[in-house]
């Protein structure tokens, strides 16, 4: 582990200048995020001067921005392999190293894992500083909130780093209120008001009152009073890329005792000019040039999120009724284009899925048609107000599940495998998927006429299926695309794309079923097909428990029908690591060459 405790602070800025040209050259290769990991070196590289990462927990906030940390504690080698398939994690990942305290891929989750951490440490009687690092939108989730309301309470020995690289907590007014900001953050400032309020003690009433008021008065014009009034000490805004100011601020912080934010302002995309600013095309990027910042692969086949886009403002063009939410993801979800045409119908309410789910429920209620547009794994952070405020309402809100089954080099936290399971126990929700272009339009008509809760789910990038006529959705109907030979096909979503793929590697003609509805199933096509299939194989984007299987298996089992044998492709019992999805899916067995050779070992027996 590299220990930097003793560097001069020229050292240390020739090291942050070293890290992010190792970060820079290493993302253009491989692709990940760039601007807030680029922007957050010199506070980690300050943070890991000051505090002790062998023994304080250091808590990295979604972890995307913790791409420092990683080359300062025995990676520096490795990190070639970021994001590759056996290589280093994108995010924190304490199997990867003992310096990574938690795993954390989804956003506003380190104060309360610090405040939890400061209990086990209060109660083992150690000194120890939870250090929870902070920032790049995650302070607009309530979680943060429920985690501060209590740490204000317990008074905890937490510093808590906030990276502002958006002006997103306050802009400073004016001249004064930086000179006041810089005042608190130095020793001086911290010391002299220890001194005071311990003076104050002893003076009447009166005059504490009056000098509480007078202090007071300062911090009105400074971001802080929201923290202060919480509990928590405040100390900024400071300059994130001083790197002498902040050790000198982190210091202070340190030898509080009790909890503190320190609000430091950062460039995003620091040290690399094409990146600095609030570019979100930066945020995160495939591998790209250096010189030109154009990516080195263009993209191919229409992916299903420009589709879902295409079709979602057309809708909006015809229908005033048409509005739509989604959680900080405006860009990744294809929201971009109608939250810019209709900024009164359809709104980007920062990280906080479960407000944006339960915010749709009125607008269902009031004769609106909602889209609640939302990745796959995001999903799970609303599953109470899913359940709660729409579904057992029965309130008609679409949601639109991007990202849905393997999405590469994110990996275990962010694959979208888990909807249908979660979803399916549901009352009152409905669940489909389309396969190919024409079925995205077509399944996106059918939800906004349908007056229920429903989802469905589709994939990052393009479908693998190429597109093709299909029939109109009805509620609750499957589409057989092709006739065969004793084995039935069921495909659902993408997974029907790769059912035709394995088809065209067997040695028979298959039958393939397009399932589009995992609830309700189509009850009287599968009896039908019973008689005449007798081994079924299912594929589908998502784990096997819950999932399209085991609903196909419920209803076999119901009915009665028992001499089809099922297998299913879809994942197991385990979270899937990240990589280049299609070597991930060569070590789960699920390529289509794969699938052909076990079809064929199953059908053999």
């Amino acid at each position: 582990m590299r220990d930097i405790s003793a560097y001069s602070i020229e050292e240390l800025k020739a090291l942050s200048e070293e890290i992010r040209e190792k970060i820079l050259t290493t993302v253009s290769k491989n692709g990940g995020h760039l601007s807030s990991t680029m922007g957050a070196v010199d506070l980690i590289v300050a943070m890991h001067t000051v505090f002790d990462v062998e023994k304080d927990p250091f808590i990295f906030d979604v972890s995307h921005q913790a791409y420092a940390h990683k080359l300062l504690t025995d990676r520096w080698e490795a990190f070639d392999t970021l994001r590759q398939f056996g290589g280093l994690s994108g995010y924190t990942k304490p199997s990867e190293s003992v310096y990574d305290y938690y795993v954390a891929g989804h956003s506003s989750t380190s104060i309360s894992l610090a405040v939890g951490a400061a209990k086990a440490i209060a109660l083992k009687k150690e000194a120890r500083t939870p250090v929870a690092f902070i920032g790049d939108g995650s302070m607009s989730a309530g979680m943060v909130y429920e985690a501060l309301n209590e740490l204000g309470d317990r008074k905890y020995p937490v510093v808590i780093i906030l990276n502002d690289n958006e002006m997103s907590i306050a802009k400073p007014i004016g001249a004064i209120s930086k000179l006041l900001s810089q005042t608190m953050a130095g020793s001086f400032y911290q010391k002299f008001k220890g001194k005071v309020e311990k003076v104050l003690d002893h003076f009447p009433e009166s005059a504490t009152y009056m000098a509480k008021r007078f202090e007071e008065s300062f911090k009105l014009i400074t971001p802080g009073i929201l923290f202060q009034e919480m509990g928590i000490e405040y100390i900024g805004p400071v300059d994130g890329h001083d790197i002498e100011s902040l050790i000198e601020t982190m210091k202070v912080a340190k030898a509080f005792g009790k909890p503190v934010i320190i609000h430091a302002q950062t460039t995003k995309g620091k040290g690399y000019e094409l990146a600095e600013g609030t570019k979100e095309h930066w945020h995160g990027v495939g591998a790209f040039d250096l010189k030109t910042g154009e990516l080195t692969k263009k993209g191919g086949s229409k992916s299903a999120t420009a589709l879902f886009s295409e079709t979602l403002l057309a809708m909006a063009d015809e229908d005033e009724k048409v509005v739509g939410v989604t959680a900080a993801m405006p860009s990744g979800t294809g929201m971009s284009a109608v939250i810019e045409k209709y900024p009164e119908r359809f709104w980007d309410v920062a990280i906080a899925e479960q407000h944006a789910v339960t915010s749709m429920g009125p607008l269902a209620k009031e004769g609106f048609k909602p889209f609640c547009t939302i990745y796959s794994t995001f999903l799970q952070r609303g599953y109470d107000q899913v359940i709660h405020d729409i579904a057992l309402m029965d309130l008609g809100v679409v949601f639109a599940l991007d990202r849905a089954g393997i999405v590469g080099e994110d990996g275990e936290t962010h694959q979208g495998v888990f909807d249908i399971s979660f979803l399916r126990a549901i009352p009152n929700m409905t669940l489909f998927a389309p396969y190919n272009e024409s079925s995205m339009k077509a399944c996106m008509h059918f939800a906004k006429a349908y007056t229920h809760p429903c989802a469905f789910r589709y994939p990052r990038g393009a479908f693998i299926a190429d597109d093709c006529d299909v029939p109109a959705y009805e509620l609750g109907k499957s589409y057989l695309l092709q006739e065969g030979e004793e084995i039935l096909l069921i495909g659902y979503g993408n997974g029907v794309g790769r059912a035709k793929e394995v088809a065209k590697l067997l040695e028979k003609q298959v039958a393939i079923l397009d399932l589009r509805f995992v609830k309700p199933l189509d009850e009287a096509v599968l009896t039908a097909l019973a008689k005449k299939y007798k081994q079924w194989f299912v594929f589908s984007d998502s784990v096997k428990q819950g999932g399209v299987g085991s609903a196909i298996l419920e209803f076999l089992n119901q009915a009665e029908i028992l001499d089809v044998a099922l297998t299913s492709f879809e994942y197991d019992d385990a979270f899937i690591t990240h990589g280049n999805t299609t070597l991930v899916e060569e070590s789960l067995g699920l390529l289509p060459k794969q699938l052909a050779k076990r079809v064929h070992e199953e059908t053999a027996r």
